[in-house]
């Protein structure tokens, strides 16, 4: 019965990672063929070039995704959870603090992540705009109103993103599954008809196209890419699926189909030049193209789906890192932790894709925009993982070197071929990248710098205690808690509650929240409570950054440890942090300036928590930076 159940749970697991993993990349066909001959490239269509793309197009698939991914990468797991944060909290981890490497490899991981924002806008909108321009192959009619129809699909998609996917997100894996099965199809159709195709295969087709072509072979790379799109998410969703199902749907279903339809279109190609312009929609002729254009609009939803619950997970792990002021989270499943939604991130990444496909107006125009925020995340995973498998799993250096000296050099040399877009659109996911980059680091330094602040200012807690019941003030009955940050010595909101009220709470618990650079920190190790003495406590709660910050939770937790709180007699003391910018602080004065904005706006720290609002006693304090 185990053993069945283990199948029957890996079989489940692989359609759903087939159905949220593999949406990016799966839908890649719709576009790279044709841009990797369209006029700019300024490639000949020609028997020999066609085998040189596919042949590059099969070994970029087998060496970056299959290999580099699937393979190596997936064993670099953080606590089992993946993606670019969690690969940067453990290659912080494998050196020290004091070492030179740590800040470089903060800024390469924030980078990288700041890219992802970028392959977060630019996913809907080529994939759907994509889609929809198979109606164009149709008849040129309805080409006035691809766009039209582009942004309400968009505009529906994010407008329903406060209802979760717990729902329809049963219906991906068998959507996708139909998906890749049609690729598989159509592509087996062309082959058949054209057969030769299959001498694509060998890679020396690829190798010879890059040594005869020299410039236009590399700039062909720049579009070539597009067909490994996708490729970061089977690393992201790690945490949701574990190795083995993502493994298991890549060498089943979504490597084979992927393989047979771009040698399909490559074989269509060799038969009828002509189907350049589309060669997607053009495999079966002109009866299958509305189906087609059905199930890829479908298809181009669900990888669009995929990348905007990535945004709103990458945001919730930036904000538990510390890179983020607080937002407003919602869970929309009651049964799933990571089904979350963030409004302000839902409607800002609209509002970038709207003006993306208005701006852009075609797939081929965002195409130049879309390789350079992959290459770029591609590149900077390689470098960490350097130093993960270096100095966290201690292997030797020399097969450190080669293991991602490799892929070090395909990534540089895709990335570099897609810099050479960086005005033709490529400068699009740089600025947006470079944007929330500068917004992390702000926050990040400005948080630094309050904390120094308070820890200047602080009064250390033992010894204010132990003066304090020298003439121990009147006690009244009930809890007190008082947040605390790590830093800080007496809180703020104590003080001001003694001046002004003159009285102290029958119990007074000091609360620190931790967050740690682990995905998880279980139940067992979520909380650490220190006796002060005169019944007041320290009570340390620890977080990991996926885990889900629960104030009442962790007081919970507490009664194991003989501390139990009465949630009506409870009171939370929470000071509330007015930062002012002055003239020669620690930032220059448009960052104090951003970092005081983002901090006026950030959620309020007790709804964040989930502390009962009608519980909350705040106190307003000043912090100078």
């Amino acid at each position: 019965m185990s053993t069945q159940h283990t199948k029957s749970s890996l079989s489940a697991l692989t359609l759903a990672a087939i159905g949220i993993v593999y949406g990016d990349i799966g839908t890649s066909p719709l576009y790279t063929m044709k841009e990797v001959f369209s006029k700019e490239h300024g490639l000949a269509l020609d028997q020999a070039n066609i085998f040189g793309v596919v042949s590059l197009i099969f070994w970029g698939l087998f060496f970056i995704v299959a290999v580099k991914y699937v393979t190596l990468i997936l064993r670099a797991d953080n606590r089992g959870e993946g993606g670019i944060m969690a690969l940067t909290a453990l290659a912080l981890e494998s050196v020290t603090k004091l070492s030179r490497w740590h800040f470089v490899l903060m800024v390469l991981g924030l980078f990288g992540a700041s890219l992802f924002y970028g392959d977060g806008v630019i996913t809907p909108a080529i994939s759907v705009l994509s889609a929809i321009e198979g109606l164009e192959v149709a008849t040129p009619t309805f080409k006035p109103y691809v766009i039209p129809i582009t942004l309400a699909v968009l505009i529906a998609l994010y407008s329903v993103q406060y209802r979760g996917t717990s729902g329809i997100g049963k219906l991906f894996g068998p959507i996708m599954i139909l998906w890749f099965v049609v690729l598989a199809a159509m592509g087996l159709v062309n082959i058949i008809k054209m057969p030769s195709i299959l001498r694509a295969l060998n890679p020396m087709y690829a190798m010879e196209f890059l040594n005869y072509h020299r410039y236009l072979g590399f700039l062909a790379l720049g579009a070539v890419v597009l067909a490994f799109t996708g490729a970061e998410a089977l690393y992201a969703d790690m945490g949701h699926f574990g190795r083995k199902p993502i493994r298991v749907a890549w060498f089943l279903i979504v490597f084979p189909a992927l393989a047979l339809n771009y040698l399909g279109q490559g074989a269509l190609l060799i038969a009828r030049p002509e189907a350049v312009s589309n060669p997607f929609y053009q495999q079966l002729g002109p009866w299958s193209v509305f189906p087609l254009v059905v199930l890829s609009t479908v298809a181009a939803v669900i990888a669009s789906q995929a990348t905007i619950s990535g945004a709103f997970s990458m945001t919730k792990e930036a904000i538990s890192l510390g890179f983020l002021p607080r937002m407003k989270i919602i869970h929309t499943s009651a049964k799933e932790i990571g089904q979350i939604y963030i409004p302000i991130v839902n409607w800002l990444q609209l509002l970038v894709v709207v003006g993306v496909v208005v701006g852009f107006g075609s797939s081929s125009a965002l195409a130049s925009a879309y390789g350079i925020a992959v290459t770029g995340t591609m590149l900077i995973t390689s470098i960490l993982t350097f130093f993960v498998i270096r100095y966290g799993w201690k292997y030797n250096l020399a097969i450190c070197f080669l293991a991602t000296g490799f892929f070090f050099v395909i990534d540089a040399a895709l990335f570099s071929a897609n810099a050479l877009k960086f005005f033709q659109g490529g400068w699009f996911p740089v600025v947006l990248g470079g944007l929330m980059f500068t917004i992390m680091v702000t926050w990040k330094g400005g948080r630094e710098l309050v904390f120094d602040n308070l820890r200047k200012h602080a009064i250390p807690l033992e010894d204010f205690l132990e003066s304090l019941f020298v003439s121990p003030p009147t006690r009244v009955a009930g809890t007190a808690i008082f947040l605390r940050g790590e830093a800080d010595g007496v809180p703020h909101a104590l003080l001001h509650n003694l001046s002004h009220n003159k009285i102290l709470h029958e119990r007074v618990v000091f609360l620190t929240l931790h967050n740690t650079d682990i995905p998880w920190v279980p139940f067992s190790d979520r909380i650490k409570i220190t006796d002060l003495g005169h019944n007041c406590f320290q009570l340390d709660v620890f977080y990991g950054f996926k885990n889900e910050p629960d104030i009442p939770k962790a007081l919970e937790l507490c009664a194991a440890h003989g501390l139990e709180f009465e949630p009506m007699e409870t009171s939370y003391f929470i000071a509330r942090q007015t930062i002012i910018s002055r003239p020669g602080g620690g930032m220059a004065m448009w960052r104090e300036w951003l970092f005081v904005t983002l901090s006026r706006n950030a959620r309020d720290a007790a709804d964040y928590y989930q502390v009962p609002t009608n519980r909350v006693i705040e106190v307003g304090s000043q912090v100078e930076i």
